[in-house]
């Protein structure tokens, strides 16, 4: 079972990776291959890649997604996947009140948070669904938004959506999108017949 300094280290690399800012350049695929086709990022319908502002390294990836221009029946969103090193999604097995607790300390919490304090964000919820955990939080610098945990092909992958700053996203919607995430990126990475 891996410890609170492994579990430290693998959300580490993720979460910072999450704190990136969106840019312009959107391109759209249900489906994108990333860190040499180790995985892919699913991507939910309406949505599109900003390709400017994603980032990927030798091990590690974040990619930034938000409407479609031709999309304006989905919601206004930016989505934010965040894919960590290879092996990473072992802290998952953890399992829901060790990943819960994690989360809770003052580590977790300054993992979580934009600002990198603590104090500076709060669980409302934490329950997990399927194969992912998901965070219900409340950020000063970021408002109310829901952020999931996943593993998929051995690596830690984080999903958050979140508003802007001129329109801000209701949580219930947030948390749908979040799911939609998942199960695009579920989708894109379901093993072949």
């Amino acid at each position: 079972m891996p410890t609170l300094s492994r579990l430290s280290a693998a959300f580490a690399i993720v979460l910072t990776l999450a704190s990136c800012q969106v840019g312009g350049g959107m391109t759209s695929s249900r489906a994108a291959p990333v860190l040499g086709g180790a995985l892919q990022i699913g991507v939910p319908a309406g949505y599109c890649i900003d390709g400017k502002a994603s980032r990927e390294s030798r091990d590690s990836a974040v990619f930034l997604m938000g409407r479609c221009s031709d999309a304006m029946k989905a919601t206004p969103a930016l989505i934010t996947v965040s894919i960590g090193q290879g092996g990473s999604a072992g802290v998952m097995t953890a399992g829901g009140p060790a990943l819960a607790a994690f989360f809770a300390s003052n580590q977790g919490l300054a993992m979580l948070s934009r600002s990198g304090r603590a104090g500076d964000v709060k669980i409302i919820a934490a329950l997990g669904s399927g194969d992912a955990f998901l965070l219900h939080l409340q950020d000063r610098n970021v408002g109310e938004y829901w952020r999931a945990v996943i593993g998929v092909k051995g690596r830690l992958v984080t999903v958050s959506a979140t508003g802007t700053d001129d329109i801000r996203l209701d949580p219930a919607e947030g948390r749908k999108i979040v799911e939609q995430t998942l199960d695009a990126l579920r989708a894109a990475n379901k093993p072949a017949a």
